[in-house]
């Protein structure tokens, strides 16, 4: 099966503070071609999200493909509030590396 990174496909994948208490993240595509792929794809859904960063399910507060833009959009829940006590990423703006090798089969 022929494949490709999400990061090749995406122009644009970013993680964001949304709020203290959660990080949203936005993958946001150049062309709706590729755009259609991931979706039709399956690659890129709340429960592959869950996988990916190894979270409950529960923690993804939501999950939009938006196709006017179009854009995949999610957000989690953090750990701990931002600032706190051994929280990593202030700002949340180094969450979204994990996605860049995400592999979207060509063939979908």
């Amino acid at each position: 099966m022929r494949t490709k990174r999400l990061v090749e496909l995406a122009k644009t994948i970013r993680s964001k503070n949304a709020g203290v208490d959660q990080i949203t993240f936005d993958v946001i595509f150049g062309d709706r071609e590729s755009y259609e792929l991931v979706k039709r794809s399956g690659a890129l859904t709340a429960d592959v999200v869950s996988q990916l960063y190894a979270i409950p399910r529960e923690r993804i507060t939501a999950f939009v493909e938006y196709d006017p833009a179009p854009a995949i959009k999610f957000t989690i829940r953090r750990d701990r509030p931002s600032g706190s006590p051994g929280e990593r990423d202030v700002f949340g703006a180094q969450q979204y590396a994990p996605l860049f090798d995400l592999l979207v089969p060509l063939d979908a």
